[in-house]
């Protein structure tokens, strides 16, 4: 996935996170032999054969769009790596110590990411390091360390890699609670870095810290998406271990993430890790990995962060110079001071009933159609946008955004019609509901109120109750609802016709991809009959 022939086209390729550009700002380009990958990659078609469309990213280091760019040093010493065999616990040992000078932390491991980076702590934790607890996880039965306490506003949907190891998360909201929630079973407090854990804030990690050290409790922080800090800011402020992202602003390997802090848990985190037998082989990182995001740890230090910043700032001038000749179209730029997904942001507005069109439709066009570019999108009381974000977008690419977002706002459109076809049904009523996923089925059911075209109503799914709105033109339907669990949550787009009694389309799931619905009228049993209540107890059972 890389060399000359392709970095040579990249300044014009929209290519989201996987190559670099000939003249990145990270530096001269990778001066190396290309290696012979078979047809396509040569002449920087390596996705076509699999029918895949490259992306601008201007979204920033999501992991489905590939994280970031791989440094041009990290791509070297993953390719000195290879060729190579090493004994694993020496080079994590070599690499901890060396993790260690770099970032004035007591010590340092590599994993397969940073949500593998808090699954093998809280495995260390409720270990202690002994191997005999290690191969029981999940099954924590008859271990001393089973619970773990999280922040009401810390969960999210990567404490799952807490969670797998089989513990008891307890949900706490005040320092109070925090203190009550700690006892014999807490193995560690986990935190995700927000506004809510910031210093003068109840719960802020030195909050925590203090409740937790004299108990000595370890006190875990997920810092995936931030800046590195040398020495780490939350090492000073009372953290025991925090896990980065590889593939987020450190610009190393997606497929890996960074720990420090305190050597033993983290030499317990090896040991729970790939290429040991446990609960951690299945995030195993490879020596290439491994090195690659050392290289990209001392990269960091080199790096010219401030000439970064200054041409992101420039490639967000270009495209805020090119889409204000369209009447009608703002720009703001905000720099966040924060080191949570550190990167200037440009924001494009415009009323949507004087151009015709919202920043969801610009955002969805172009998602779909070449040259396809990922933008953010809102609408509110305030109008319409869409936002970019420069930190993984690629030299070229700004023109490329600039023109393509110029030509779409600036077409002639006619004037949104509010009419909507009437309906051909109406759907008030129970639906029993037939979910069809990639290999099971199951069975959901509506509660629906219709007024004209307009739908609202609960959604019964396999766990919960949640409301359900939506719109029927004509016999085409389109409902929503939204499962949500601490944490997690789980959007359900139905779309589909209606014909006589019966409902059938597709689910959109978001992430989770797509599922198939049918969907009949709930056939009651009971008949109309009169009903007599008795007048007092039974004089018979």
């Amino acid at each position: 996935m890389k060399r000359r022939e392709i970095m040579k086209q990249l300044g014009v390729l929209p290519l989201a996170g996987s190559f670099l550009a000939s003249d990145s700002i990270f530096g001269s380009p990778f001066s190396g032999s290309m290696p012979t990958f078979g047809p396509g990659l040569a002449d920087g078609s390596i996705f076509d054969g699999l029918g895949v469309v490259p992306i601008i990213n201007c979204r920033g280091t999501f992991t489905i769009l590939g994280g970031s760019t791989e440094r041009p040093e990290v791509i070297q010493a993953m390719e000195a790596a290879s060729g190579y065999f090493v004994q694993y616990d020496e080079l994590a040992y070599g690499i901890g110590k060396r993790l260690a000078q770099i970032t004035k932390a007591e010590w340092g491991i590599i994993s397969s990411g940073c949500a593998a980076g808090m699954k093998l702590v809280t495995a260390a934790c409720v270990t202690g390091g002994n191997p005999e607890k290690l191969i029981r996880i999940p099954n924590l039965e008859g271990l001393e360390k089973t619970e773990v306490i999280i922040p009401r506003s810390s969960r999210n949907v990567y404490d799952h890699a807490i969670r797998n190891i089989g513990v008891t998360v307890i949900t706490v909201e005040t320092p109070e609670e925090l203190e009550r929630a700690i006892g014999p079973r807490t193995a560690m407090i986990y935190i995700m870095t927000n506004r809510d854990n910031e210093t003068g804030r109840p719960l802020s990690l030195e909050n925590i810290s203090k409740i937790a050290k004299p108990k000595n409790v370890p006190v875990l922080v997920d810092a995936a998406a931030e800046d590195l800090t040398i020495p780490c800011v939350h090492l000073e402020r009372g953290a025991t271990v925090v896990a980065y992202s590889g593939g987020k602003a450190i610009c190393g390997p997606q497929c890996a993430g960074l720990l420090l802090g305190d050597k033993d848990i983290l030499m317990a985190a090896w040991q729970a890790s790939s290429p040991h037998h446990g609960p951690g082989r299945d995030n195993k990182v490879g020596k290439e990995e491994m090195l690659g995001m050392l290289a990209a740890v001392e990269a960091w230090t080199t790096r010219d962060h401030k000439a970064e910043w200054d041409t992101w700032l420039s490639w967000l001038d270009e495209i805020s110079s090119k889409v204000t000749k369209v009447k009608g179209v703002t720009t703001e730029v905000t720099e966040p001071k924060g080191l949570n997904n550190r990167t200037p942001r440009l924001s494009i507005k415009w009323d949507p009933d004087n151009l015709h069109v919202t920043g969801e439709e610009i955002a969805e066009t172009v998602a779909r159609s070449k040259p396809r570019i990922a933008i953010g999108a809102r609408t509110n009381e305030d109008g319409t946008s869409i936002n970019i974000t420069p930190s993984q977008m690629r030299p070229g690419n700004a023109k490329v955004v600039a023109d393509r977002l110029h030509g779409l706002l600036s077409q002639k459109r006619a004037p949104r019609s509010d009419e909507m076809k009437p309906a051909k049904a109406d759907l008030s009523g129970s639906w029993d509901v037939e979910m069809e996923f990639f290999t099971s089925k199951g069975d959901h059911r509506f509660y629906l109120e219709q007024d004209g075209n307009w739908i609202k109503g609960t959604h019964q799914s396999d766990f919960s109750t949640q409301e359900i709105a939506g719109m029927i033109e004509g016999d085409e339907i389109k409902l929503r609802s939204n499962y949500r669990i601490p944490g997690d949550s789980i959007n359900y787009w139905f779309s589909g016709k209606v014909k006589g009694d019966a409902l059938s389309g597709s689910v959109f799931l978001g992430e989770y991809l797509t599922a198939k619905f049918t969907a009949k009228r709930t056939a009651y049993k009971q008949g109309n009959k009169r009903i007599v209540v008795p007048g007092g107890p039974p004089l018979a059972t």
